[in-house]
C-alpha cells in the first residue's frame, strides 16, 4: 500500500495531541488506545513511541488497568498545592484589600503584587512573590487596575473636540 503524503503533518500531529490533552476523556481515551495496543502484543517501550508518551507511564496504565479496571484509567483528584491562608484569613485579607492601604499604615493608595506581598509579611507572616500576589487578587475577586493619569492642566473640552475632528 502507498503511503500517504499529508502537508503540513507535523502541524496536524501537534493540534491533534493538544485536542486529546485538552480534556479529561481525550486523556482517557488515549489511554485506552495505548493500553489495548499493548494487549494486542506490543511492548511497552513500542506503544509509547508510536503513540508519544513514555513507556514508564504505559507501564503505569497497565498496571494500574490491572489492578483497578477501566476507572484506573481516568484522571484522578489533582488538587494542586494547599494555600497556606486559612478560610478565616482570606476573609480578613479580603477586607483588607477593600481598604484604602493608608488607612492599614502604608503610604500608597493603590494596592498592587508588591503592597500584598508585604501585608502578608506583616500581617500574616506569609512570604509570597508579586506575582503570585497578584493571582490571589483575582482568586479574592479583585482586579489590579490603575487610574488614568491626567494632565492637570489639560482643558478637557479642547480634548474633546480634538478627538472629533482628527482624522486617523
Amino acid at each position: 500500500m502507498r503511503r500517504t503524503n499529508i502537508p503540513d503533518a507535523e502541524v496536524f500531529k501537534a493540534a491533534i495531541q493538544d485536542e486529546i490533552s485538552r480534556t479529561s476523556e481525550g486523556r482517557y481515551f488515549h489511554r485506552l488506545h495505548a493500553v489495548l495496543h499493548v494487549l494486542d502484543g506490543s511492548s511497552s517501550s513500542d506503544t509509547a513511541r508510536l503513540y508519544g508518551d513514555s513507556p514508564r507511564a504505559v507501564e503505569y496504565w497497565v498496571q494500574r488497568l490491572t489492578s483497578k479496571g477501566l476507572s484506573g484509567l481516568l484522571d484522578g483528584n489533582h488538587p494542586g498545592r494547599p494555600t497556606r491562608l486559612s478560610v478565616n484569613d482570606l476573609a480578613d485579607l479580603r477586607k483588607d484589600i477593600s481598604r484604602n492601604p493608608r488607612e492599614l499604615g502604608y503610604n500608597q493608595n493603590l494596592w498592587d503584587g508588591l503592597l500584598l506581598s508585604h501585608h502578608l509579611i506583616q500581617k500574616y507572616s506569609i512570604s509570597l512573590g508579586i506575582r503570585q500576589c497578584q493571582r490571589l487578587f483575582h482568586q479574592l475577586g479583585f482586579s489590579l487596575q490603575r487610574p488614568r493619569r491626567k494632565a492637570s492642566e489639560a482643558d478637557g473640552l479642547r480634548q474633546e473636540a480634538f478627538k472629533k475632528t482628527t482624522t486617523s
